[in-house]
């Protein structure tokens, strides 16, 4: 049999922590490994429990975010986790950590979210439920400084992979679809990047996710 794999939770609020637990050990293939209150208590237990995937309350305490558990190796031998948020709406608004996660989940969705969001996750993919991307669409479109002076400044080639990453398509199918080489690709990444001032390819997801939703027909 293939060992489970372990999921941390991370949420103030015991009878949530209860809920997920529950939900998540219902699966087969899942098992909560532990829960924690706050980050500190999180991040203490990240390198003794070495989880899969943390699942995080956005609005905790003490002003953390994503990117505290985002790229934190959980082991000598381990090559990390995926850190999944699930948000209120305000929450997610005045994070300025967005993009940081690799899924994004509202609070107030259908439970299946949860399960869809982490299964894509451990598959390699960027997850952001419709509600969210719904939200981060309309607050796009509504205005977020000089983001749309950054990608006129993107060729064409680099729009054409930032149109692709936000259609939802790995490096991987980019480079199919676009014919060129899987390095071509990341180096493409690397300059969207730095034009658009991103921190990593998590930031760079979510931000072209959120300019194709607001690209599209209301």
């Amino acid at each position: 049999m293939q060992p489970k794999i372990k999921i941390l939770l991370v949420d103030d609020h015991p009878l949530v922590r209860e809920w997920l637990t529950n939900l998540l050990n219902e699966e087969p293939d899942f098992e909560v490994c532990g829960s924690a209150g706050n980050t500190r208590e999180a991040l203490g237990l990240i390198g003794t429990l070495l989880p899969r995937i943390v699942v995080v309350d956005i609005s905790l305490d003490g002003g953390f975010g994503p990117g505290t558990y985002q790229g934190r190796q959980s082991g000598p031998s381990q090559s990390g986790h995926d850190c999944l948020v699930h948000a209120r709406r305000d929450a997610l608004c005045r994070t300025g950590d967005a993009g940081r996660a690799a899924g994004y989940v509202m609070k107030r969705e259908a439970t299946d979210k949860v399960l869809e969001a982490i299964r894509a996750v451990l598959q390699g993919s960027h997850y952001f439920s419709n509600a969210v991307n719904a939200m981060l669409a309309q607050k796009l479109v509504q205005g977020t400084g000089d983001q749309p002076t950054a990608i006129a400044a993107l060729s064409d080639r680099e729009l054409e992979v930032f149109q692709l990453l936000g259609r939802g398509y790995s490096t991987r199918q980019i480079s199919e679809q676009m014919n060129v080489g899987f390095k071509t690709v990341h180096a493409y990444c690397a300059r969207i990047r730095e034009k658009l001032n991103l921190a990593n390819i998590h930031e760079l997801v979510f931000h072209a996710v959120r300019w194709h939703e607001s690209q599209q027909p209301r």
